[in-house]
């Protein structure tokens, strides 16, 4: 039976995993998937980043294939957008197509701050809170990583690369986690963590900040 802690992290957990097949089932939709190309992409979205940081911890087979509730609420998450998105065909088209883009950066923005401190907490279950860069770093690759993955499915560049600022709010979040987890309530500092994150994405894709780089006349993102 899960303690009061285990339930927060799986509800966590789980909302950032419907955030993130939303995310991920949308992409394949805009990129003309079918049904099972859109489940597949939605699948890979959420469950990708957890399935390279249990890889990188040595957790085997990956948390995903213990529980598969992950993936059921990603599938089930999945093809509820592609039945909405096939019976109401018109929200394809004018204002909704438009909205796109917010759409997308909210969902990534909330499974971005989840992610980033569930990626955390996993790390200092399996091993100790002493290596601070392992703690950062899986923390990141967990919360970026299944969009860098749908990225590659589609044959786009990883959003994470070129679109505002993305993995350099999770890194801030991840930051911020870490050193506050030493001086005050976890809960609290996840959450903290959590709200600084998708805060720092919304407000980079409401702003259009982006991080410096050097614009050429080579093919490719610009």
């Amino acid at each position: 039976m899960m303690d009061q802690y285990s339930v927060i992290i799986f509800v966590l957990e789980m909302i950032g995993t419907i955030a993130f097949a939303s995310s991920g089932a949308m992409v394949g939709i805009r990129k003309n998937m079918d049904i099972f190309g859109v489940i597949v992409l939605g699948v890979t979205t959420a469950v990708g980043g957890g399935g390279i940081r249990d890889l990188i911890l040595g957790i085997h087979p990956p948390k995903m294939f213990h529980n598969f509730s992950y993936v059921g609420i990603a599938i089930v998450t999945s093809l509820l957008i592609f039945l909405v998105m096939y019976i109401k065909r018109e929200l394809l088209e004018g204002d909704f197509i438009e909205n796109y883009e917010q759409i997308m950066n909210t969902f990534d923005a909330i499974g971005l701050g989840i992610f980033t401190v569930v990626g955390i907490q996993t790390t200092i279950t399996v091993f100790d809170d002493s290596n601070i860069f392992l703690l950062i770093f899986v923390g990141v690759i967990t919360s970026v990583g299944g969009g860098m993955l749908r990225d590659v499915l589609t044959g786009s560049v990883p959003f994470v690369f070129v679109k505002h600022v993305y993995a350099s709010a999770s890194l801030a979040g991840a930051i911020l986690y870490v050193i506050l987890r030493s001086y005050i309530n976890d809960v609290v500092a996840m959450v903290v963590s959590m709200v600084v994150v998708i805060s720092i994405r919304l407000l980079a894709a409401r702003y259009r900040w982006n991080l410096p780089r050097i614009h050429n006349s080579f093919e490719g993102e610009k």
